[in-house]
């Protein structure tokens, strides 16, 4: 086949005439008066040019449906977003009918006086600024520049000057630091500016599958140009971009990024959320904000205004760091996609992969969440507070170091009876046919569940729940182990136990307490450890308490991340609050008979038989007593039979007020359940890294590790690296124990996310 009849086979892509591009699978096509709205090939819209109700209903579908953005869709009409957004406002409001408009000025909008336009054409033919015409007239100066629009003065913009770009290097280092390299994702470009060896790089981890980033700022101080592009829709994520520093403030916490770059928690987010549309802040920038900002203990978007920006971007590797409204932005945009749920399992995934030694026993335990506000919740009983009042319950679960694994929200409250199947049903995906040993408290004590739990595959150890035969002094003697480097001593009695009248046989490990007195009863299916680990395991539970206590604390695990509201199951089934009013009348009137009873039994033992010989007279006598005793009688069988017609549990929705069941919003506060699990991960990955170098790393590790990474540190970049040196601690001992995990972090060759420029630390001072 010749060339041009392969350029038939092949025509020109250019545009036709009559065709406006929406983008590559819409076209609108104009012809005889009609317009036709074509979406990969299939017609969505056919109207006359006129019909402008048509039109608005084309665009609104075009957005609504997901083919377009409203940026697109107002370029190719010839309008703006705002129009888009009107249009789409409208629509949801009103429908069809709410997209056709009258003609004519808009009633109720009052006009603009005639003189103030004519005084607002005088000031700009004299070339007054528009800002010092908008404080003469009294009015904003957007709306002195709609007025200029409508009166025919139009803005004269400069022409858009190229930008200098530069073939890159045929060949280039791939250790050295670059701000080019092969044609990236984000920008729609062909070609890159040329590498700078003073700044760091914008290319990923030879590893990495990530997109490649790049940048076109030279000032790591000033990113106008990324800023320009991602405004324009041709960058979906800014390329980090360190300098050289003394006292940066806050960079310590970059000792936590090779714990969370192992966790793969930028790879997942990628996988799951793929992008956050063009931003200055895309998903990666996001991601790691979010992460070393909960490092820092800030614990809430709010607390961002009490931290300098720029000192928060030298970090980040920005000029700025994400502010208030655009950290909230961010999180709406990654909760609309709904898939929280998924961006934790995935993790969670990931994490029972590489941590398999920490997945043999794990810790099902509900944490509740109270709520303070206005709306109408369920309430559940809180026991650290020990009253009942309106929360939300999560239930975590975490491994045998005591670190989380995945959270889910129960239901209206729902108990660790109840949850602990659809618990385990998570944990059996995770781990895959392993045999697990589930621990968890009273709150989950059932035979029955026992019996299906260990025929699913799993062990379970938990307290016994109710009364049970005290074990004999004799039965108890003192048992010592070395378990997970930790001595244990206890005095325990090991026998076995019969439940469901002998279907299930289980294990009873007893601790006798220090006072001799009180007996703690544990129940499992392991019959292949020590008394000792049974113990030891059963009581390690509560290291997920402090957990809970920790993250309370220090990560705000309790604090709203919004205020929206969905729909909640109408049909659930709660107590009857008439039943329950009926059913405390009739314990009051039972009471009152119970009380007139005792009086009356008490004349009958201390009557006089000289003086009434029969029972007769002896009411006759006792006539105040026996009266109201019999009208007490006659009201609680009225109250009884009132309450049998009454059903006692009834659908939420005949109990709240106008029926609306709603509960709190789940996806972004699971969201940052997620970010804030990975962050609590990372911590205790740089306290067992810090343990074989502090002695005293169980009570005060943690704090050392928060110590470290709120620290200030110089920050000097070289070819290959990004060196970064921490301030001396408070002691020597202390900087010599994190400049011993600085070398241990170091070992592990890891780059930022987004560049190729290795991490190294270092302690000031400490050789």
């Amino acid at each position: 086949m010749t060339g041009a009849e392969q350029q038939g086979l092949f025509p020109d892509g250019g545009a036709e005439e009559g065709v406006a591009v929406v983008n590559e699978r819409t076209i609108v096509r104009t012809q005889d008066g009609h317009r036709v709205v074509y979406v990969a090939g299939v017609v969505l819209g056919h109207y006359s040019i006129g019909d402008r109700m048509a039109e608005a209903h084309v665009m609104v579908s075009l957005v609504d449906q997901g083919w377009a953005d409203q940026v697109a869709v107002a370029r190719a009409f010839g309008c703006t977003t705002r129009t888009v957004r009107r249009h789409q406002r409208r629509f949801e409001d009103g429908g069809l009918v709410a997209l056709g408009r009258p003609g004519g000025y808009p009633k109720g909008r009052p006009r603009v006086e005639r003189s103030r336009s004519r005084l607002v054409s005088k000031l700009k033919a004299e070339g007054v600024a528009t800002r010092e015409i908008a404080r003469r007239v009294g009015v904003s100066e957007k709306a002195i520049r709609k007025q200029l629009e409508r009166l025919g003065w139009r803005p004269r913009h400069a022409e858009q000057v190229a930008l200098p770009l530069e073939e890159p290097a045929p060949a280039a280092d791939p250790n050295l630091s670059a701000h080019a390299g092969a044609p990236a994702e984000t920008i729609r470009s062909e070609q890159v500016p040329a590498a700078d060896p003073n700044l760091s790089a914008s290319i990923p981890e030879p590893d990495s599958d990530a997109p490649l980033v790049v940048s076109f700022d030279t000032d790591p101080a000033d990113r106008k140009t990324d800023r320009l592009l991602a405004c324009l829709g041709l960058l979906e994520d800014a390329a980090p971009l360190f300098r050289d520093g003394e006292h940066v403030p806050h960079a310590g916490v970059l000792l936590a990024m090779p714990a969370l770059v192992h966790s793969g928690v930028l790879t997942v987010a990628r996988e799951v959320y793929g992008s956050i549309a063009p931003a200055f802040y895309g998903l990666r920038t996001t991601v790691v904000a979010l992460l070393l900002l909960a490092l820092l203990r800030i614990k809430r978007p709010e607390a961002l205004k009490e931290h300098s920006p720029p000192d928060l971007g030298r970090v980040l590797g920005l000029d700025r760091a994400p502010e208030v409204k655009t950290l909230r932005r961010k999180l709406a945009r990654l909760a609309a996609f709904g898939r929280a749920t998924e961006f934790g399992h995935r993790l969670a995934q990931r994490r029972a992969q590489t941590h398999r030694d920490a997945m043999g026993f794990l810790y099902v335990d509900g944490h509740v969440r109270v709520y303070n506000g206005q709306r109408s919740l369920p309430k559940t009983h809180v026991a650290r507070m020990r009253i009942c009042m309106p929360a939300t319950t999560d239930y975590w679960v975490n491994d045998a170091q005591g670190d989380p694994l995945f959270v889910i929200t129960a239901e209206a409250n729902a108990g660790l009876l109840k949850m602990l199947p659809s618990v385990l049903d998570n944990v059996r995906t995770l781990v895959g046919d392993r045999r697990v040993t589930i621990a968890f408290d009273r709150g989950g004590w059932s035979p029955q569940l026992f019996l299906s739990l260990i025929a699913d595959g799993f062990d379970i150890l938990t307290y016994r729940k109710g009364r049970c035969r005290r074990v004999p002094r004799r039965c108890f003697g003192e048992q010592s182990a070395t378990i997970d480097g930790r001595e244990s001593t206890y005095t325990l009695a090991d026998q076995e136990v019969r439940l469901l009248h002998g279907k299930l046989r289980l294990r009873q490990v007893t601790r006798l307490a220090d006072d001799k007195k009180h007996q703690t009863a544990i129940i499992t299916s392991r019959r292949d450890l020590s008394a000792v680990e049974v113990a030891y395991r059963m009581f390690e539970r509560w290291r997920q308490e402090n957990f809970f206590k920790y993250l309370r604390e220090e990560y705000a695990l309790d604090a709203l991340v919004d205020y929206d509201t969905q729909p909640a199951d109408a049909t659930r089934e709660v107590p009857n609050p008439v039943w329950n009013k009926v059913d405390i009348k009739l314990r009051e009137a039972r009471a009152l008979a119970a009380g007139l009873s005792a009086a009356c039994g008490m004349e009958a033992i201390t009557n006089d038989e000289r003086k009434r010989r029969t029972m007769r007279g002896f009411k006759i006598a006792n006539a105040r007593i026996t009266a109201p005793l019999y009208a007490a009688l006659r009201r609680c069988a009225r109250l009884e039979a009132k309450r049998s017609r009454i059903p006692r549990r009834v659908p939420v929705a005949e109990v709240v007020p106008d029926g609306v069941v709603i509960k709190l919003a789940t996806e972004r506060k699971h969201l940052s359940n997620v970010l804030k699990t990975v962050a609590y991960q990372a911590e205790s990955s740089l306290v067992r890294g810090l343990a074989p170098h502090y002695r005293r790393v169980v009570d005060e590790g943690r704090t050392l590790v928060q110590t470290a990474l709120a620290a200030p540190a110089d920050i000097k970049l070289t070819d290959s690296q990004i060196q970064i040196t921490l301030a001396p601690l408070s002691s020597p001992h202390r900087s010599q124990a994190v400049a011993a995990l600085c070398r241990t972090l170091n070992q592990q060759d890891v780059c930022f996310p987004g560049t190729r420029l290795r991490l190294h630390y270092a302690v000031a001072g400490v050789p």
